[in-house]
């Protein structure tokens, strides 16, 4: 069969297999003589499917795009969070956790078709130049903008340079053209904010390099309030995650001693057991952390640590419940591999692997302003709705992965608003109608109030 092909395509594919054969090399080594066999077997019938395909296919196809796309489909049949990164992807994901990256400075998102402008960040240059929430990105360096990751891509760039915008504004007939130059941006992870005098409030969106340096920066700003500080509301909401060390510092933060985090793999090096260490400032004031079906990964850990070890009650609703750690090496070409590699455990031993950390105080989100939409806990996707998602250690039946979750119809009004709380600068009125704040609120002071009766 492989002698009636050309000789070109023989030899590429010789050689492709022979990388291939090489990548595998360490695993070979572990597995045994019947194991090895099987192996090369596979590996034959993976040349002669790129043989035939270069041969016969409809179509013309890049060879680099199809051996992409091969890695690409192995790793996700592995799990939902193992996968591939092309080289700009890669590149994102390093921005993301670094803390700061140079272009700017606007949060955007989709909004009926077009790149919006939900609000540019304070004292960037969009600030300066005049980009107001709203406006509507229609092109960058006059190229007409349909997608969002372009959108990003486009406008970031080496510090100093120029990069022309141009927004359609609600109002103005005509578009506006705007000649911006680039400077480096820092990613604001942690936002602060009195609720009332001795009570604070601390929201963290994700963990970055710089997360656990900005959350000090708050507790500080919070403990020289003239009012000493009472209790602290942790708002770990839609927080997807980041970096692991920086969710295991923050956690140390609250505890002298015990273990925050554990983490098992069945390679030994991935086998860990994070514990917490003496703080040289005592913080003991009563904490609430809200979470709900948007908190995952390291956001989950800070959870179930400050929960298992009795320093917080947790209110809101189940987590998303990803249990499992990721690690990404870097490839030859520039892009980069996301491996999962070990399943993570809370203090007392709970895998919330496809389950989450269920709060000691059940409330579903609702705003108290009765004129704004509500979006429920109930329309987020959960890690267990995910195809291929792991389970808990010792659970061998998956439910139907074929199987959607319903999702409540949300007001498409709503979304501006919710997507600007998130990312927008913090108004204590916003939070004064979040029900799950007020409600934290309450517990820590009618905490207060019986620790002075006591006294």
């Amino acid at each position: 069969m492989i002698g009636k092909f050309n000789r070109p395509v023989k030899l590429w594919v010789i050689m492709v297999t022979a990388v291939v054969v090489w990548m595998l090399s360490t695993s070979f080594q572990r597995a045994n003589s019947a194991g090895k066999e099987d192996i090369y077997e596979q590996l034959k019938i993976f040349s002669d499917v790129i043989e035939l395909i270069q041969k016969d296919y409809v179509d013309e196809v890049d060879s680099k795009d199809l051996i992409q796309k091969a890695v690409q489909g192995m790793l996700q049949g592995l799990d939902p969070h193992s996968s591939l990164l092309p080289p700009d992807a890669f590149e994102d994901l390093q921005i993301d956790t670094k803390g700061k990256f140079t272009g700017i400075g606007i949060h955007i998102t989709m909004q009926n078709g077009f790149v919006t402008v939900i609000s540019p960040i304070e004292d960037t240059p969009a600030h300066r130049a005049g980009i107001e929430s709203g406006d509507r990105i229609i092109k960058v360096d006059g190229h007409l903008i349909k997608e969002l990751r372009e959108a990003v891509r486009m406008m970031r760039g080496p510090k100093g340079s120029k990069v022309a915008v141009t927004v359609m504004r609600e109002g103005v007939k005509k578009p506006i053209d705007f000649e911006i130059t680039r400077d480096e941006i820092p990613i604001q992870s942690v936002k602060v904010i009195n609720l009332k005098p001795g009570f604070g409030y601390v929201r963290i969106s994700n963990f970055t390099g710089t997360t656990t340096q900005e959350f000090e920066k708050a507790l500080e700003k919070l403990e020289a309030s003239p009012e000493p500080l009472k209790g602290l509301v942790l708002d770990l909401r839609n927080n997807g995650g980041g970096l692991l060390n920086q969710a295991i510092s923050i956690s140390d933060e609250f505890l002298d001693k015990g273990q925050i985090v554990s983490m098992k793999g069945r390679d030994k090096k991935n086998t860990k057991v994070f514990n917490a260490t003496p703080s040289s400032v005592q913080r003991t004031y009563p904490i609430v952390v809200l979470i709900n079906g948007g908190t995952a990964s390291a956001s989950e850990i800070v959870a179930g640590a400050l929960q298992d070890q009795k320093r917080a009650l947790v209110l809101g609703t189940t987590s998303f419940g990803k249990g499992s750690v990721q690690t990404v090496e870097t490839l030859r070409d520039g892009s980069g591999l996301k491996l999962t590699i070990a399943r993570y455990y809370t203090p007392n031993g709970r895998s919330i692997q496809a389950k989450g950390i269920e709060p000691d105080i059940t409330l579903k989100f609702k705003r108290l302003d009765a004129t704004e939409a509500t979006t429920g806990d109930e329309s987020m996707l959960k890690e267990r709705d995910l195809e291929n998602h792991l389970e808990a250690e010792g659970e061998a039946e998956k439910p139907d992965a074929k199987k959607k979750p319903e999702k409540p119809a949300a007001d498409p009004g709503s979304r501006m608003k919710d997507a600007e709380s998130r990312v927008g600068p913090l108004k204590l009125e916003t939070l004064q109608n979040d029900n799950q704040v007020m409600r934290g609120l309450e517990i820590l002071i009618g905490y207060d109030v019986l620790r002075q009766a006591k006294n």
